[in-house]
Order: C-alpha cells, then structure tokens, then sequence
C-alpha cells in the first residue's frame, strides 16, 4: 500500500486518484498511527467514530473537492454536529451537543475532508501549554519531555506525528505559531476576518482567529483557501476575500523582496532563536531579499502594559465565553459561574493540578460591549499594534514583511510552576488581528526553531509567497521518530 507518511495533500490527492489507495485505507491508516502513538503523545483527545464510515462514502461517491479522502484533525473548541464532542479539553463539557458544525468544519466536509478526531488542547483553567483536564498532557514528538506549545498543541502534534494529513488550529495570541514552531511545522494564524469563528469555543473575539497547521507551505496555503471566505455566521468575515492558493507560490518568491526586522521587544530573549532566525535571513537576503534594519515595531512596548489590553480581554472574553455556554444545547454548564461550580464538583479531574483563578475573576466579571470605556480600549489596543505598530513601520520603510523569531525551542514541561515567561512574535499580529505565519527555520540542540512572517490585515497572499519561497531555499522539516 502507499505510504502516507509526510506526503503533501497533492501526493495523497494523486495517489487517491490513481487507486494507489482509498480514503477508507487512508482514514484506518492513520487511525492505526493514533493507536499505536498518542498513548504517549496524548495529541488526539478522541477519534470520530464515524470516521471510517465517512471514508467509505467518499469512497463511493464523485469527488467533493480538493481534500476529498484527505483525513483531517480538529481542534477540540471546533463544534461538530455528529458523535464526536466538543469540550475545550474539559470532563464538565462532555454533555455539550452543538446543533452545527462550525463554519470551518462544514467546509472542510464540503471540500470532501475526512474528520478524523479532535486533538487535544490547553486548558481554560491553564497550566502547561498542551494540558487539559480530559486529554492529559500533550507531548513533543522530537522530546516527550518537552513542550508542544500553546493551545492548538494536540493540531500540531497530530501533524508533526503524522496521525493526520493536516490540521486545524485557533489562535488567540500565539496559539497556532507556537506549535507550528515548536513542532516544526507551518502555521498560518489569518487576519481575524478571513476565518469564520461560528461554531469556536470562543477566546477573545477581536483577536481570535482559525487556521491550518501543516508540514509545508503549499499544503497550509490549500486548506486556508477552503475555510476562507465571507459567513453570515459571523460578522467579522464581512468583505473577507475567497482565496486560491495556487496565486500564492508564484515563482517571483524572495527576489527584490524588503523584509523588515523588528529587534526590540521580537529578539533578545533566546539566543537559539535568534541564531537561527540570523542564519534565516542571510539565506533570505541570497535569495534577493532586501533585509532592512532599524525597523522595530515603534509601539512594541505598550502592547500589553497599556491598561486597555486587560478591559478589553476581561470584556470580550467574559461575554463571549458566556454566550458560547448559554447558547450550546446539551448538557453541561450553562454559565462561567456555573463551569466554576461545576469544575469545584470535579475537581479531582479537573483542578487535579491546577486552580482555576481566571475563570473565577470571569465568572464575577460584568461584561458590557456598549460600554464606551471598553470601545475605547478596543479602539486604543488597534492602533497600538495596527496603525501605530505594524502598520507604522512598514509604511514608513516599504516592506512587505517583518521577520522574527516565533518562540524559544521548546522548553521542558513543568507540571508545578507550568511555562516559562511568555516571548515571542505573536503578540503584535494577535492584537492587531493581523495575519502572520510561522515555519520552520532551523534547529537548537535537536528541537525545531521556527521564524515568523507578518504583515498588514489580509496580506495572507504575500506572505505565503515568501514563506514558500524560503521553504524551497532548502529543506528544514525534519519528521519525527514516531
């Protein structure tokens, strides 16, 4: 039989065609990969049930479209409307039955993809990046003793791993970059917009944003192109762009190509990574890429110290959070207060570690969108990183694109004190709601290292461009022994 094991969607796309394989012999090989690995990886919180039976319809059927038979694993705060459920990693929220299929998995199923699973994720109570209440602690495949990153670890993971061809990830501030990077892989964190959020188990909304992680560029650039586009469902996709990803890996890549390098506040914090991302650049500045200094993020250092940062997460999150559990049929609880109480009942399970320190400020929180004081900070947190930050400096040196390290390689997991200090290129994109990309650059001491690309809002086609265009300079991705 064909061999899956780190083939590109265009690989397994030919091989399906020519009957070198079915979706069906697909879907159970990588089923079989979970068996056999996630015991110790703990990236996948549950198969679906239905996943061969799926397969086999495809099977069956005309083709759908580009991910027909193409075995996918989603996040677990992504509703389904099948037998699967989703509980953002949480024992309490197993009753929860979503009426629908949030907007990106509906399209992933249009497009003929095979939802495989959920993976596992970070806790809303926190803790470890990767720990959850439900699905355990996921761990790094090139070190089981290190991290996996952020919340969309269990995505990254399954993908590095190969227990599924690509993944879906949600991003807050870092929760797709962080993985892809610690887990030598691409991760495309879009313009919130560009990706509908109807049917996500909700972060803070002006910042939150779905996108795909995978092993190259060109298989990221795909699966975007399918979730992509304008939803009713969710009013922040108003005037997005439908993409194709074809337009994005033309052949100009790097060549001419003004690449910013914001070092205060993005650089300085890792010397792995900065090592790494300096070697980046000189190959980025071979390939006829014009690097400019002197280009730091002129309001980087009040990003988070600006008391407005604080009224807008405690706002956003409290209402939006509340809404999702008002809203959601099932059984499970119907408020913050009551997912506290709830979390009390249960805490062998779920404060097993940990307490639960946010959700009890949120659950005492009165959120009010109308009110002006937290328009106000909104308004203040947009143009700090957007038209004071990001914005700023690429108009005044006209770039294309700012380039920094993504994170330090990964670190070892702390079931006591939990991460390390936060650092890291995702902070200006995530406040801005600006698109960025993370992927793999090089390696430190035999764990990944990735660089990030950003830009301004919907800029997702320049940036594929030249992130595919560094990833041909050479190869980085190394699969991991699993």
């Amino acid at each position: 039989m064909f061999d899956p094991t780190e083939a590109t969607l265009a690989q397994l796309r030919e091989a399906l065609a020519d009957g070198r394989v079915t979706a069906l012999q697909l879907t159970r090989w990588y089923l079989d990969r979970i068996e056999r690995c996630n015991g110790e990886l703990r990236a996948v919180i549950e198969v679906n049930p239905d996943a061969e039976a799926e397969a086999a319809r495809l099977d069956a059927g005309p083709v759908r479209g580009p991910l027909h038979g193409i075995p996918v694993l989603l996040k677990d705060n992504l509703d389904t409307a099948d037998r699967m459920h989703t509980t953002s990693g949480s024992t309490v929220m197993l009753g929860s039955r979503p009426e629908r299929d949030a907007t990106v998995a509906a399209r992933l199923r249009a497009a003929g993809a095979v939802l495989l699973g959920k993976a596992n994720k970070t806790s809303w109570i926190l803790g470890p990046a990767g720990w959850s209440a439900r699905g355990g602690q996921t761990r790094n495949p090139y070190d089981t003793e290190r991290s996996p990153h952020g919340s969309s670890s269990g995505s990254a993971v399954g993908v590095s791993a190969n227990l599924c061809a690509v993944a879906l990830g949600t991003e807050t501030i870092g929760s797709i970059l962080g993985p892809a990077a610690a887990n030598c892989l691409v991760g495309v964190k879009p313009t919130t917009g560009l990706t509908s959020r109807a049917g996500m188990i909700p972060g803070i909304p002006s910042f939150d944003s779905i996108g795909p992680l995978a092993r190259t560029v060109a298989d990221a650039a795909e699966v975007l192109s399918v979730i992509a586009g304008p939803d009713p469902l969710d009013a922040a996709t108003q005037g997005a762009p439908t993409l194709d990803y074809r337009q994005f890996l033309d052949a100009q890549g790097l060549r001419g190509a003004r690449i910013g390098v914001p070092r205060k506040e993005f650089f300085g914090y890792s010397e792995a990574a900065d090592e790494v991302t300096e070697r980046a650049l000189e190959t980025m500045s071979r390939a006829g890429a014009v690097i400019v200094e002197g280009t730091d993020i002129p309001s980087a250092d009040r990003f988070t110290s600006d008391p407005a940062f604080g009224t807008v997460v405690m706002n956003e999150t409290a209402y939006a959070l509340g809404q999702y559990l008002a809203r959601t049929p099932g059984d499970h609880p119907r408020s913050i207060a009551a997912l506290v109480a709830a979390n009390r009942e249960n805490a062998a399970i779920e404060l097993e570690h940990f307490e639960q320190d946010i959700l009890e400020m949120l659950a005492a929180f009165t959120p009010d969108l109308d009110d002006a004081g937290y328009r106000e900070a909104l308004a203040t947190v947009r143009r700090l990183a957007g038209a004071e930050g990001i914005d700023a400096v690429m108009d005044e040196h006209r770039l294309d694109a700012l380039v920094m390290p993504t994170c330090p390689p990964p670190w070892p997991i702390d079931m006591v004190e939990g991460d390390p200090e936060p650092h890291g290129a995702a902070l200006a994109p995530g406040m801005a709601g600006y698109p960025a990309i993370s992927m793999p650059a090089g390696w430190s001491d035999g764990l990944p290292v990735g660089i990030t690309f950003t830009g301004r809002a919907f800029s997702e086609p320049v940036l594929l461009r030249l992130a595919h265009a560094f990833e041909r300079t050479g190869p980085v991705r190394r699969p991991p022994a699993w």
